[in-house]
């Protein structure tokens, strides 16, 4: 089956001031759905390799379904990893991911300096991810370039922050820190908490 787009688990207003309405809009029905759409157009000519044996631009249509199929699964997380500010979004986490977060960083307050200046320093455009790695049980921030680059195989998302500049400009123009300061105000630790006890089973 066709990759679908999922609609915003919330409506494009809900996460004002901090995320507004516009850029929402623009974000999710043009920038995300042209992910899925290049996703879908990367497998059909996968599949259609594989059928008539002309390979020859397998490389090619790998790479786009890395890229493509990368900013379509990370942005599945984004959405879910927020909510609307006072209403499940903002705070600190609680319960087993606080305390991981606490064993791994030092503190929450460090984990959140590492976090900030890791995607505040992303270059160019790409992602802030907070990960759960199973081969040793921890938890680690990486980034992401574009969307799939310098991340870690085997790693288990559980909070993504993105900071490719569509997700921030029409606000807070080229002060993606201050972007990413106010994004803590919708944080729904609520889904990462679920995502991280999920894998850490």
């Amino acid at each position: 089956m066709p990759h679908e787009l999922p609609p915003l688990p919330y409506a494009y207003d809900a996460l004002e001031p901090h995320l507004d309405e516009q850029t929402m809009k623009l974000h999710h029905d043009i920038h995300h759905k042209a992910y899925v759409d290049g996703l879908n157009k990367a497998e059909e000519m996968l599949a259609k390799a594989r059928e008539t044996g002309e390979v020859g631009l397998v490389k090619h249509w790998s790479r786009e379904a890395a890229f493509h199929g990368s900013g379509h699964f990370n942005h599945v997380i984004f959405w879910e990893n927020m909510a609307p500010a006072g209403k499940g979004g903002g705070g600190e986490p609680s319960g087993k991911v606080a305390d991981r977060i606490k064993q791994d960083f030092g503190s929450f307050d460090a984990f959140k300096k590492h976090f900030n200046a890791a995607s505040a320093q992303v270059e160019g455009s790409g992602w802030g991810v907070l990960a759960y790695r199973p081969y040793d049980r921890k938890l680690v921030v990486l980034q992401s370039e574009k969307h799939q680059d310098l991340t870690q195989w085997g790693v288990i998302p559980l909070l993504m922050l993105d900071v490719w500049e569509h997700a921030y400009y029409l606000k807070y123009q080229n002060k993606r820190p201050a972007y990413i300061e106010a994004w803590w105000n919708v944080v729904n630790w609520a889904d990462a908490a679920r995502r991280y006890e999920a894998a850490a089973k």
